[in-house]
């Protein structure tokens, strides 16, 4: 415990952790949900590129949408695809989910995680629904 002190008169003492170990805290739902829609924004950010460089190569020339078509059908473009739709299915169920406590619905503790396990359970549906299409 550390004792604050102003003008050597004693004022308050500090309770507050000294060192804070990230790893061992446990964080609420919510917090896991926000990070989560940090992380999938991010994630999207960069994967803006590499789908412009394939609409851009896809139509250059029939040659090169051929090459793209073919390179599509490989495990790993699938799952690179899949990666991407699941981002932007938790983004976008995040984001409405956003949107409805910004109109005043589930604003407080409770509501705020029955929201985040309506969107992880509907994220979860989607991505793997994603999956189902995409292989």
């Amino acid at each position: 415990m550390c004792l604050r002190a102003f003008r050597g008169t004693l004022l308050v003492k500090d309770t507050r952790p000294v060192n804070l170990d990230i790893g061992t805290m446990k964080l609420p739902i919510t917090a896991y949900a926000s990070i989560l829609h940090r992380i999938s924004g991010v994630f999207l950010f960069i994967a803006i590129g590499l789908m412009i460089y394939a609409l851009d190569s896809s139509l250059s020339s029939q040659a090169d949408f051929d090459s793209l078509a073919g390179m599509l059908g490989s495990p790993v473009a699938k799952l690179v695809l899949w990666a991407v739709l699941a981002g932007l299915i938790y983004h976008s169920v995040a984001g409405v989910k956003h949107l409805v406590m910004d109109m005043g619905y589930g604003e407080t503790y409770e509501g705020g995680v029955l929201g985040s396990r309506i969107t992880f359970a509907v994220s979860a549906i989607l991505i793997a629904l994603a999956g189902v299409w995409v292989w």
